[in-house]
């Protein structure tokens, strides 16, 4: 019987195996996708990290591109295999669990093609779980192209004719200039007022005055944390005004309602949309896990990543700790906490 189980083989699952490998624990890396990287590789194609190359290093091997270099998705996976061969990390893909019980200090894990018993497991599934969209959307025409940003690729899986953007996050932004760069007439349902960041500020990356201002290190226990925590998270390195201004662009305020071919928004109604691009989040789902206790979002309760189940750890989740816990140079420092904690017990 193998000490741990890692569940996810992305930047938290690596961060943690790191740690384990140190310890001298025997571990094993299950993932439910066929390579490493997919959970990166499966997002649009012209994703890029809004943290330069200096802030994205795991422990132990650093990114392998210039100081102030934003990667695309192809670098991230490609660095995560070089991870995984240089500390021989062991991963068995294609190995979705379903189920996770305790009993007598046993976990049993079950899967397609059998189960797993061990005394520890650590959960790196990450944030990003069921793609989220309106429940109106069951009303929209089927003739019209719905994609999740979880899903969307490029334009070219679009129809031609009218294009509807909804989210006014990162990614709706992202992919609202990416299609409107493409000529396409192009509805957004969201913020047109968001807060903004430029990636340099006085001659530094956001992320260097980030990390001097303790942004990202700030604890969601201290009154800055509490503050950052519950305040709009701003737009890193995309000209909105100049987005919501291109001729092709259309703000139409909230996406409120649909019947058939009509979609209605607060400032008016459209029934010439073509194709809806929902890059309206992801809704957390932590069911499969028994005896968990849950949040008020839906995220498990802990203390730094560790739960109230003994045995049991989580890594990855947003706030774990800081603002930077989801972040792919962020996570190292929760990962460093647990393998103290699980070193001691």
């Amino acid at each position: 019987m193998l000490d741990f189980i890692i569940i996810g083989s992305a930047q938290a699952g690596l961060s943690m195996a790191y740690h384990l490998k140190q310890l001298g624990k025997s571990f094993l890396v299950v993932d439910k996708e066929d390579k490493i990287g997919e959970s990166w590789l499966s997002r649009w194609d012209s994703l890029r990290l809004f943290t330069p190359t200096e802030f994205n290093h795991l422990e132990g091997m650093e990114f392998p591109a210039p100081k102030g270099h934003y990667p695309n998705k192809y670098e991230v996976a490609a660095y995560f295999k070089s991870y995984v061969e240089k500390f021989e990390i062991p991963i068995q893909f294609n190995t979705l669990i379903t189920s996770i019980e305790q009993k007598k200090g046993i976990f049993t894990l079950k899967h397609e093609n059998g189960e797993f018993k061990c005394p520890n497991v650590i959960i790196a599934t990450g944030p990003f779980h069921t793609p989220y969209t309106p429940p109106f959307s069951i009303k929209i025409n089927k003739k019209v192209t719905q994609i999740h940003s979880n899903y969307y690729k490029n334009v070219e899986q679009l129809q031609q004719g009218d294009t509807l953007v909804v989210g006014g996050g990162d990614s709706g932004f992202q992919i609202l200039d990416e299609i409107s760069k493409d000529g396409l007439k192009t509805y957004f349902a969201g913020p047109d007022d968001a807060k903004t960041l430029p990636q340099e500020i006085l001659g530094k990356t956001l992320w260097w005055w980030f990390t001097k201002t303790g942004f990202l290190s700030s604890s969601k226990h201290s009154w800055i944390g509490k503050v950052i925590a519950n305040s709009p998270q701003p737009i890193i390195g995309i000209n909105i005004k100049e987005i919501l201004n291109r001729e092709n662009v259309i703000p139409v305020g909230r996406a409120l309602n649909a019947d058939g071919n009509s979609i209605s928004f607060d400032r008016n109604e459209v029934s010439t949309i073509k194709n809806v691009v929902w890059a309206t989040g992801y809704r957390p789902n932590f069911n499969w896990i028994q005896g968990l206790e849950l949040d008020k979002k839906g995220y498990p309760k802990n203390k730094r990543g560790i739960s109230s189940i003994k045995g049991l750890y989580f890594i990855g989740l947003p706030w774990l700790y800081t603002r930077g816990s989801a972040t792919l140079g962020g996570v190292k420092k929760d990962a460093a906490y647990i393998s103290k904690v699980i070193e001691t017990e």
